[in-house]
Parts: structure tokens; C-alpha cells; sequence
């Protein structure tokens, strides 16, 4: 019903607003660094669990800004059936 280019600008256009999902984690992580340096500044002999704890909300961020990414790949490299 509708021909190649249109499928092909679709799927761009796609892309790029996946790639907007890129945003969130960024600031998130900014975030999350900010506040645990806080903590740290206020309780340094908390250091090694405020890190820990820092590490994996910014690891479960990042999943979001990957799988946008992923998605976004997806849409340009894979051919409309």
C-alpha cells in the first residue's frame, strides 16, 4: 500500500524519536551522581554502600537509554516486510 521510501522515512523518523528515550537516562544518571556525591560529602564512612547503591540505580537507568537505542537500530537496519 505504500512504497519503500515512505516505509523507509517512516522508520527514521521512528528512530530519531526513540533515540528522545536517550534523555531520560542522561539526567537521571546526572542525578543519581550528584545526590551520591551528597551523601558522601555528608557521611563519608557511609562511601562503600552509597556507591554500591549509586552503581546499580545508574546501571538500571542506562538499560532505558539501551534499549531505546536497540529499538532505534532496529528501525533503520531491518527491511519493512
Amino acid at each position: 500500500m505504500f512504497n519503500e521510501e515512505f516505509v523507509k522515512g517512516m522508520a527514521c523518523l521512528g528512530a530519531g524519536i526513540a533515540m528522545i528515550a536517550g534523555l531520560g537516562p542522561g539526567i537521571g544518571q546526572g542525578i543519581a551522581a550528584s545526590r551520591g556525591a551528597e551523601a558522601v560529602g555528608r557521611n563519608p564512612d557511609a562511601q562503600s554502600k552509597i556507591n554500591s547503591t549509586m552503581v546499580l540505580g545508574i546501571a538500571l537507568a542506562e538499560t532505558t537509554g539501551i534499549y531505546s537505542l536497540v529499538i532505534a537500530i532496529l528501525l533503520i537496519f531491518v527491511k519493512a516486510a
